[in-house]
């Protein structure tokens, strides 16, 4: 630990030197010059409270104005994971299937197995409700920044002026709520933070919470390539599916929607995304990349590979649908991780973020207001660092650890929930409160047990490991291993299924002695003490990173985006195609692909990856297997973004996002164009297999020409007498 805090420290030291021009950077590939940042290193995730107007103006000659941008925001939609758009004047919704995968299990019925068979709703009647999943439109946006910054005059301390702000988005959150009717007129309403701070806008939504689920391929069109090919590109896979919204028992009626584009794009058109980035950190100083680098982003690196391999145990065993979901979210996740850890140790990027801080500096050094308010920001911030190193044990041993995770225990979650519930309750604590912390114990509901068993060992693993060295744990273990002890506590722990939990509650044999909560208890403290330790230098890191966005506001103005925070933006790029590997990357690909690598794998024994259902083995005659299924383009996207509608200069539905490429997942650190590349269902490749292969008359009906029609039958007749 000792030598990670002193190179941690020296690399502090380095930059420091680099920043004020003391030493240059020595960078592969630099050929004698220092690297420069790129005029879009910090992204194009354009926010729709200031829209690039202009800017679309010079670089691509659109007039977009005010209408446009209203109609671009108003018809992008917010799903609780992902983004999805209206793409019909009957509530058709579009999204990937990845992001209705969950719903689509949740509503399969016995013997359904909708994953692998898919789903496809003949008739407005079949489209099948999705209780899990809701959708927020953009309805309004308010500038509150001086209200809040009004809030925070006179609070001096850290927790003071936490506790301010917090009361302040509090207020204007039920007061703009109150303007839109109140809680039962189905709006929501959310603050969101910009530029870590700098600015903050009120957003209001409308939510539509009567979803239905239209259609869905097959996971194996879905998830074509599976992990071998997730991140890369050329790419073939059909991740797509649609959902309806309805209103008061019909299709919703809107104007706000984007028409389907027949021709689709072509290499060099200008295209737009529309939808929810989930979070960049392209504002952080180089020493919290350092940070990320040598600490956070490894060790959630380490937790996810160890997750992985819990669920492939798991699903191998068991076969259900929830692990295989969750294992695909962990298997992304991974190979996210995997992909941010590289681009840290890029030489290159480190060095590109390294001249953006010195222009940074620069530039507050030449205003002496600004050097009174920020000169000594980036310090700060470094200073910081070596602090957070210390938790590197506790950070990866407690991560992930709250009741609902996915990525936990049940027996584990129960454990700390009944450690809390029994040494509060021997501490005095109210009878209030400790019936809050029943009903959280008795609220955690089972999962499939052999998952439950691998993921306790792998968390005893992770413990040994990391705090060992801690007496009470390494007492606990007692030479044992971790397999060891995890049996040791499902065999004779109450709390491994939820019926046993609820009935030694209920009985009051729930105590300290149970090995699950004496598990707990060998590193509660611990645990206790990162909390409150790690907690403080986050709350202090906040408000440097406030400062830090308020600075760059200052010094840049609206001429470089905030970074992502799970709200709509606007991204330009172009349709382009890119260098790998001593070849080059097409701009689309075509069905022809997607039958060469099915038949090229087939017999290996990795084929399972680019399995064909039965379908999909003998396409019709017309079924034109010239016609783009993915493309490729230069908008700015990450996590959050996936369902986002590709649309043209027009506004009309050219592609659908669903993947970056391999080159792009350093994107939340920098955003580069020469080989990032956004992955996306073509349009027309959407609309060849709902009109060929799945024969959905009635939905190609709808995105070709707005009529909706009740039944298959209804929408052959119509199509017959065109």
């Amino acid at each position: 630990m000792l030598r990670g805090l002193q190179r941690t420290a020296t690399i502090a030291t380095a930059l420091t030197m680099i920043l004020i021009g003391l030493i240059e950077v020595d960078v592969a590939n630099a050929q004698d010059e220092m690297v420069k940042a790129g005029t879009y290193d910090n992204g194009k995730m354009w926010t729709f409270d200031y829209p690039p107007a202009e800017f679309f103006r010079t670089e691509y000659g659109i007039e977009a104005g005010d209408d446009w941008f209203e109609k671009a925001r108003l018809s992008a939609l917010r799903l609780p994971n992902c983004t999805a758009s209206f793409v019909s004047p009957t509530g058709l919704v579009m999204t990937n299937h990845h992001c209705a995968r969950g719903a689509l299990a949740q509503v399969s019925q016995e013997g359904e197995q909708l994953l692998d068979k898919g789903f496809y709703a003949r008739s407005l009647e079949e489209e099948r409700p999705a209780p899990m999943l809701w959708l927020d439109q953009l309805v309004a946006i308010d500038d509150v920044t001086d209200e809040v910054y009004a809030a925070l005059e006179g609070a001096e301390t850290i927790a003071e002026r936490s506790s301010a702000r917090s009361d302040a988005i509090n207020a204007i959150q039920e007061r703009k709520l109150n303007e839109a009717g109140g809680e039962d007129s189905g709006h929501v309403v959310q603050v969101v933070s910009l530029y870590s701070g700098g600015r903050y806008s009120a957003y209001t939504f409308r939510r539509y919470s009567d979803v239905r689920i239209v259609m869905a391929p097959e996971i194996a069109m879905g998830h074509f390539g599976g992990d071998h090919d997730n991140f890369t590109f050329p790419r073939y896979a059909l991740d797509m599916s649609f959902l309806r919204v309805y209103v008061d028992g019909e299709p919703y009626r809107t104007e706000d929607y984007f028409k389907w584009s027949v021709d689709g794009a072509e290499e060099g058109d200008p295209v737009f995304v529309i939808g929810n980035p989930g979070s960049t950190n392209r504002l952080e100083s180089v020493a919290q990349l350092e940070y990320r680098r040598d600490y956070r982003d490894k060790l959630l690196l380490e937790f996810f590979r160890d997750r992985l391999r819990a669920l492939r145990d798991a699903y191998a065993v068991t076969n259900d649908d929830r692990v295989r979901t969750t294992m695909l979210s962990a298997s992304n996740v991974e190979k996210l991780y995997t992909g941010r850890v590289k681009g840290l140790n890029d030489a290159n990027i480190m060095a590109r973020r390294a001249d953006s801080e010195r222009q940074f500096l620069e530039a507050i050094a030449a205003d002496p207001a600004l050097q009174a308010e920020y000169g000594t920001l980036i310090e700060d911030l470094a200073a910081l660092q070596p602090s957070k190193a210390e938790f590197e044990a506790e950070f990866i041993t407690f991560l992930a650890m709250a009741p609902g995770s996915a990525w936990t225990s049940v027996t584990l979650q129960r454990a700390l929930m009944a450690q809390r519930m029994l040494s509060q309750q021997a501490d005095g604590a109210s009878d209030e409160a400790i019936e809050s912390m029943k009903d959280g114990l008795l609220g955690i509901s089972d999962g499939a047990e052999v998952l439950d068993r691998n993921y306790l060992t792998g968390r005893i693993a992770i413990a040994q490991k990391y705090l060992g060295s801690d007496a009470s744990v390494a007492l606990y273990m007692d030479g044992r291993s971790a397999e060891d002890v995890a049996q040791h506590i499902l065999d004779e722990s109450v709390l491994t299924t939820a019926e046993a939990t609820a009935a030694a509650v209920e009985a009051g044999t729930l105590t300290m002695d149970d090995p699950a909560v004496m598990f707990v208890e060998s590193w509660a403290q611990r645990l206790a003490d990162y909390q409150s330790g790690f907690a403080g230098l986050t709350a202090q890191e906040g408000e440097l990173g406030s400062k830090r966005g308020r600075a760059q506001y200052d010094v840049y103005g609206l001429s470089v985006p905030p970074d992502a925070t799970f709200s709509l933006r606007i991204a330009d790029g172009v349709v382009q195609g890119y260098e790998y590997n001593g070849t080059e990357a097409p701009p689309y690909t075509t069905f022809y692909g997607l039958y060469d690598h099915y038949h090229s794998y087939h017999g290996s024994e990795i084929a399972h990856e680019w399995d064909l259902p039965e379908r999909w083995l003998n396409p019709p005659a017309e079924f034109d297997l010239s016609t783009p299924i993915n493309i490729v383009s230069t908008n700015d996207i990450i996590g959050g973004n996936s369902g986002s509608p590709m649309v043209s200069k027009d506004l009309e539905v050219v592609g659908l996002v669903f993947d970056g490429n391999i080159e792009s997942l350093p994107s939340a650190y920098i955003f580069t164009t020469d080989v990032n590349r956004s992955v996306s269902v073509d349009a027309r490749g959407i609309l060849e297999s709902l009109d060929s292969m799945f024969d959905m008359d009635r939905i190609v009906l709808e995105l070709t020409t707005g009529q909706l029609v009740g039944t298959e039958a209804e929408a052959d007749a119509v199509r017959m007498a065109r």
